[in-house]
């Protein structure tokens, strides 16, 4: 090894502890930083969602369709199948 090499390698040996140190700091910012990250995203989809069905609630309520259908075909269609198998 080069006299160059030994250096590096005593300095490096020498602030291992701070290396090592500033590693984990810097590991922890960046769990830190895509958790703040990932709990916005939840909280603005969970908002969207939230408005989205206040305003269909809205909607519907002060709106009712009410609906009638005339049944009265298929009842004698039934009723005629019924009578003519016996």
């Amino acid at each position: 090894m080069s006299q160059a090499k030994v250096d590096r390698y005593k300095e490096e040996k020498k602030n291992r502890a701070k290396i090592i140190k500033k590693e984990k700091r810097q590991l922890l910012a960046m769990k830190l930083g895509a958790s703040v990250v990932a709990v916005a995203l939840v909280a603005w989809f969970s908002v969207s969602v939230y408005h989205g069905f206040q305003s269909q609630d809205a909607s519907t309520t002060t709106e009712k369709v009410n609906y009638t259908i005339n049944t009265s075909a298929i009842d004698e269609f039934l009723t005629d199948l019924y009578t003519t198998e016996e």
